[in-house]
């Protein structure tokens, strides 16, 4: 598998395991957790402009969520 596909395969993972834990209820935190370390690698690999819509679409809904606070207000 090309490095490409490798990190195209880990995004997709990160992806689907932050919708998965919003899913389950687990706490939102975890679910921005994934979706910054799918950014993260996205730009790793040179495909942030792909994945960065993907992620600030999710980000944005966990702000939506009344029990979800944005990553830098939670300190």
């Amino acid at each position: 598998m090309a490095a490409g596909d490798e990190a195209r395969a880990r995004i997709q993972r990160l992806l689907v395991t932050g919708d998965n834990r919003l899913k389950q209820g687990v706490d939102p935190a975890k679910a921005r957790e994934s979706y910054e370390q799918a950014l993260a690698v996205a730009r790793e690999a040179g495909l942030a402009d792909a994945v960065r819509p993907l992620v600030e679409i999710r980000l944005a809904d966990l702000e939506r969520l009344p029990h979800a606070a944005p990553a830098d207000d939670a300190a």
